[in-house]
Parts: structure tokens; C-alpha cells; sequence
């Protein structure tokens, strides 16, 4: 029941806002149910895989339910190594039921508490200083609080959430917790994936709690921890059944961004690639003759593709306008990417086309991009990545995948996804044109959940390769990830 899990090894967990989790607890409490004992005892068994042969243990309690699973933790540790000691600045008066009788039954036990941090050598912190439901930014002793817990020379364990980090939005509230080792109870929060939430959570742990999250309270949210294979190839195959994909843009200075795109939808496995260049002067890509180019107006009529890719390289003048009209009318799966989102920000009655589109459409915006869509800025976006992307799947009808770290997926309906894969290698030239021509592929031979969640993974355990594979943490190219995807794809089961 108080099983420590690897998130990462399950298929998709499920992910929970605040609010979700709030509403779990207050429906198991309703029916009877001791869940701080239970977290409080996934802790001690987590705290124990991590530190076996521990000294003095310090457990830092907050005002509220979180503070009350620290509390258990520190009893249940104290019974077995003696040498605990909590330090809590709330008013014991004032903590919830709950959490004040746990901190009762560690005094029975003879623990030590305190109201102010000692610099001891201490072999490891237990942050439950605050939980998911934190709202104001932390401030005064708390905020003097927590940056003692960082600077202490050992490692730190953050029950639920690192106190000050935001479970939502992955934002730190003023300051927060840098734990090594995140034990999350009932479900994963998304702001453990974005933002700033990597570089505070450490390793993420998950303890259920013996719930059934999605009997409880049924979650829109998923993790994404692995890509659907493509379906294999028959032994009576031809290029014509594994996708005739079109990619139109590569403006005069540009057209790199539509080559990379199509080559990474060969690498991807689609049959033919066709890209559609402005820049009429390339009659052919020398180092990959297997594409083929034809002028824009012609890829982007869309006669027998099964998937269209505009963007990469399109600019924003000349014709680029009256292409990306032409491909809203087509009656294929789109993708959009780079300036065809720009050209849908400047120009109302494009997006209007967009909503209106009958067949699939997917949008693959950076935070700016995806802020020009918006009308809002990018320090507006940041604070809501997840409820930006949601917004612009459902006004443009459009599943919408937005960069970045802790990419977000968005489908209309209203569900989403949340990638934790990738590498900060990744921010090179030329990167989401590999990720346009991947997602297309994997289109034209996918439904579209398993055909962009996997791209969007795909792509970054790519990243990550090149880091592990070929060492490249600085300078990482473009090209350089089409090939590592190409393995990646491949030796799918192997990898997964």
C-alpha cells in the first residue's frame, strides 16, 4: 500500500493539478481513510532505500497536512535509528487535527523538536514545509528558512512538492527547496516538468498511497514515458505505404529549415518526402538526393499527400500568406510550425480558417509563438504554460504541442500530455524543424495521440543520446539528432 515507485517505468501515470489532489484527499479522508500514516510511512521507506546507514536526521514541518506527513516520517525513523529531529515554527494550536496529533505521537516517542534550524551535521533533510496547495510567494523566516535547508552539505528529500515550487506551473514562489529526491504522494504534479521544477524536484519518486488515482478523480493529465512503435512493415511493402508527406517553406536564407524538416521525416520512416521550397534557386538537396523539391504552389495544393507540413523557413512575406492559405483548405492532417503561426498571430481570418478546418491540425509553437497567438506576452505564458496550451487547442481546434522544457501537449477535447524527456543540448538551430518533419511522419501512420506524444518523446531521448552517445552537450546539431532518432526508432523496444 505504501509502495515507492519509479514514475518513469509506468505507461503514461497520470498527472494532477493542486486543486485534483486536494479533492482526493478530501474524498479518502470522507471515507475513512489514514492517509498521512500512509505517506508518512512511504517516506520512511523511500529515506531508508536512500540512506541506509544514516546519522542525525532533520524533518522540517510546516503548518499544514504536509507538515503532518513529516511529523510521521520523523516518528517512524526515530523508532529505528533514534536520532531525528524536527524543526517547526507553527503554532501547534493552530495545525490541522491531523497533523497535530502526528506531531504528539513523535514527542510520546521521545523525538526532539525544535523551532529553529541547528547547522549540524546532519545525513539528510526532510523538507514538509509546505505541499501542492502553497498560493502566495514565500516570504520572511520562511523564505530565511528554506535557504538554510539549501545550504546545508547533504541531501534533501521534499515530501509532495519542494516547499516554494509551485505543483502547477513548476514556478518557485519566491524561493524554494532544491531537493535531490522528490517523493510525490497520490499522483505527479506537472510542475515537476517545466520551468524551474526540474531543477528543484531531483529525482521523482511517486507513493500512490493505495489509491486508484482515476477512481477517485478521474485527471485529463498524462506523463509521457514512452513512444508507440510504428506498425510494422509487411514483407510486400512500397514507399507509397508508409506516408507521402509535404513540407512547404525555406525562403531565400531559410531553406534549411524545410530541408531538416524533410529529412527528418525520412529518417523517421515516411515514404516519400516532397518539400516545396521558396527559394527556387535549390533544384536539389545534395545530402539528401532522396528528396524531392517542387515548387511551394504545388506541394501545398496537397494532391495525394497524406500529411502537409508548413512552416519551417516560410517567412512572412511574398507568398507566404496566400500558402498558408491554400494549405488551411487542404483536406489532409497539417502541421504547423514557425512562421505559418506568426502569419496565423498577424492575421485574425487565418486562425478563423484554422478552427474551421475539418481534417486534423497540429501546431507546434515556442513560447513565443505561442504568445503572439495568445495576444499576451511570454512572461504571461510562463506563469500558465499549461492552461496557454490548453487555451489555444481549443480556440483553434488544433492539437498544440508548446516547446520548451516539460513540452505540453494539448488536444482540443481538453486532455494533455507532459514530456519529460529532452536536454538542454536540444536549444540549437534547426531543432523543432526535426521535430515538425518526425511529427508528420508519424502521422501519416499514427492515430494522433500516439503519433505526437512519441514525436514529441522521441525527440527528446534523441537529445539526451547525443549527450550519452556522443558526448555533445555543447554544440549539438541539428542533423546530428535526425541521425540519433533514426537509431532511436529502430531500437524502439530496446530503448523503452
Amino acid at each position: 500500500m505504501n509502495e515507492v515507485i519509479d514514475p518513469l517505468a509506468l505507461p503514461e501515470p497520470p498527472l494532477y493539478l493542486a486543486e485534483e489532489i486536494q479533492r482526493i484527499d478530501r474524498r479518502a479522508a470522507s471515507a475513512g481513510l489514514a492517509l498521512m500514516e500512509q505517506a508518512g510511512a512511504a517516506a520512511a521507506q523511500l529515506i531508508t532505500a536512500l540512506n541506509p546507514a544514516p546519522g542525525p536526521m532533520l524533518f522540517v514541518a510546516g503548518p499544514g497536512n504536509n507538515g503532518g506527513d513529516a511529523w510521521v516520517a520523523a516518528r517512524l525513523m526515530h523508532a529505528s535509528v533514534s536520532k531525528t529531529t524536527v524543526v517547526c515554527r507553527a503554532d501547534p494550536a493552530k495545525l490541522p487535527a491531523d497533523a497535530r496529533a502526528a506531531r504528539q505521537a513523535y514527542l510520546d516517542a521521545g523525538g526532539v523538536a525544535r523551532s529553529d534550524l541547528l547547522p549540524l551535521p546532519w545525513s539528510l533533510v526532510v523538507d514538509g514545509l509546505f505541499g501542492a496547495g502553497l498560493r502566495a510567494p514565500v516570504r520572511g523566516a520562511d523564505a530565511t528558512l528554506i535557504e538554510q535547508i539549501n545550504s546545508l552539505p547533504c541531501p534533501r528529500v521534499a515530501l509532495d512538492v519542494p516547499s516554494g515550487l509551485s505543483g502547477d506551473s513548476g514556478q518557485v514562489q519566491g524561493t524554494a527547496v532544491r531537493a535531490d529526491h522528490t517523493l510525490a504522494f497520490i499522483g505527479l504534479k506537472p510542475g515537476f516538468y517545466g520551468a524551474d521544477g526540474p531543477d528543484h524536484c531531483g529525482i521523482i519518486h511517486l507513493a500512490p498511497l493505495g489509491l486508484a488515482q482515476q477512481d477517485w478523480f478521474p485527471t485529463h493529465g498524462r506523463l509521457i514515458t514512452r513512444a508507440a512503435d510504428l506498425p510494422a512493415r509487411v514483407r510486400d511493402s512500397h514507399k507509397g505505404m508508409y506516408g507521402r508527406i509535404g513540407i512547404v517553406g525555406g525562403a531565400p536564407g531559410w531553406a534549411g529549415a524545410a530541408l531538416l524538416a524533410g529529412r527528418a521525416a525520412l529518417a523517421s520512416g515516411a515514404g516519400l518526402v516532397t518539400i516545396g521550397l521558396l527559394d527556387e534557386r535549390i533544384a536539389v538537396d545534395c545530402a539528401q538526393p532522396e528528396l524531392m523539391l517542387h515548387t511551394a504552389e504545388d506541394v501545398v495544393a496537397g494532391r495525394g499527400l497524406d500529411v502537409l507540413a508548413v512552416g519551417p523557413g516560410l517567412g512572412q512575406v511574398g507568398t507566404a500568406k496566400s500558402l498558408l492559405k491554400s494549405a488551411l483548405t487542404c483536406p489532409c492532417p497539417l502541421v504547423l510550425d514557425a512562421d505559418a503561426l506568426n502569419l496565423l498571430a498577424t492575421h485574425p481570418a487565418l486562425a478563423e480558417m484554422t478552427a474551421e478546418r475539418a481534417a486534423l491540425t497540429v501546431l507546434t509553437p515556442h513560447p513565443g509563438e505561442a504568445a503572439r497567438l495568445l495576444g499576451i506576452s511570454t512572461q504571461e505564458l510562463r506563469r500558465d504554460r499549461l492552461g496557454c496550451a490548453l487555451t489555444l487547442a481549443k480556440r483553434l481546434r488544433a492539437w498544440t504541442v508548446l516547446k520548451g522544457l516539460g513540452t505540453v501537449i494539448a488536444a482540443p477535447d481538453g486532455a494533455y500530455w507532459i514530456n519529460p524527456s529532452g536536454h538542454p543540448a536540444l536549444a540549437a538551430p534547426g531543432m523543432g524543424d526535426v521535430l515538425t518533419g518526425l511529427i508528420a511522419a508519424r502521422l501519416a501512420r499514427l492515430p494522433p495521440e500516439p503519433a505526437v506524444t512519441g514525436a514529441v518523446w522521441l525527440h527528446g531521448k534523441a537529445g539526451e543520446d547525443g549527450v550519452t552517445h556522443l558526448g555533445v552537450a555543447e554544440g549539438l546539431r541539428a542533423g546530428e539528432v535526425i541521425e540519433l532518432l533514426r537509431r532511436r526508432i529502430n531500437h524502439a523496444t530496446a530503448s523503452q
